[in-house]
């Protein structure tokens, strides 16, 4: 039986797509792929990561919460104090912290894990 292989997108409910594109492409580095407007304004902005995509969007489709988020979105990074250093020279403040994690959020209060955990193991 066929498995899901990899993270295909996620989508992050947002207040501003353009200031989210600010801490995921600013701070955090990823590159923005795609981008649509709708009446005018930004509806939503795609991020490449690795061979996933973040959609930062301004409205989510579907059935769910009028607004915040119980999500967690982690990205694998290979050296937790390089990235202690890159946060604090951006003044994104580290909320929470395992020996192989640290926790930020971004501008609409989503949490953001960077981990070296191996996954693998």
């Amino acid at each position: 039986m066929e498995r899901p292989a990899r993270i295909h997108h996620l989508a992050l409910r947002v207040g501003d797509p353009e200031r989210s594109l600010r801490f995921y492409g600013g701070v955090l580095g990823l590159a923005e792929a795609r981008r649509f407007d709708e009446g005018g304004r930004v509806r939503s902005i795609w991020m490449s990561v690795g061979d996933a995509v973040l959609m930062l969007e301004r409205e989510i489709k579907g059935p769910g919460a009028g607004s915040g988020s119980g999500h967690v979105l982690v990205f694998a990074v290979a050296d937790l104090a390089a990235w202690e250093s890159r946060l604090a020279a951006a003044g994104v403040a580290i909320a929470d912290r395992t020996a192989a994690t640290l926790y930020i959020s971004d501008p609409d209060g989503h949490r953001v894990g960077l981990s070296v955990f191996p996954l693998g193991a």
